[in-house]
């Protein structure tokens, strides 16, 4: 029987001067989005939602354009990872401490253009930001 590991993450978008710009974060060399494990009985859009805030310390996340959804194909000993679209108007992203770590999680946090996350982040994560960028558009919310 395979198991399959299930992570929840945010793709989180932020206009800066009429351009849509998404949150990567950096652990050491790695550049990642907002994601972790869900806890026992929590479904994987709350998991989303959490761990962003833990990671982030952006709390006051939107979801504009519903609830929807795209997950990596496996990586990682068959870890899957499902990303929702959250969009966050205001609020400074922090680097929190995190209590398991004993220091924060990430290293570096920028807001960039989708072909400036693609740059920086894995390939897994390419088809994750493809969708981001046809669902939210060009216009300004």
């Amino acid at each position: 029987m395979t198991i399959v590991k299930r992570s929840a993450g945010l793709v989180v978008m932020r206009q800066f001067e009429g351009e849509w710009r998404c949150l990567v974060l950096r652990a050491y060399r790695n550049w990642d989005l907002p994601k972790g494990q869900p806890n026992l009985g929590e479904e994987l859009l709350q998991a989303a939602l959490r761990e962003t805030t833990e990671e982030t310390g952006l709390s006051e996340l939107e979801l504009p354009w519903g609830e929807g959804y795209r997950e990596t194909g496996p990586y990682s000993n068959g870890k899957f990872v499902r990303f929702y679209l959250a969009l966050s108007r205001q609020g400074d992203v922090s680097l929190p401490v995190s209590a398991e770590l004993g220091r924060p999680e990430h290293h570096d946090v920028r807001w960039v253009p989708f072909d400036g996350a693609q740059e920086l982040l894995p390939p897994r994560f390419w088809p994750i930001l493809q969708w981001a960028q046809e669902v939210v558009g060009p216009e300004s919310t």
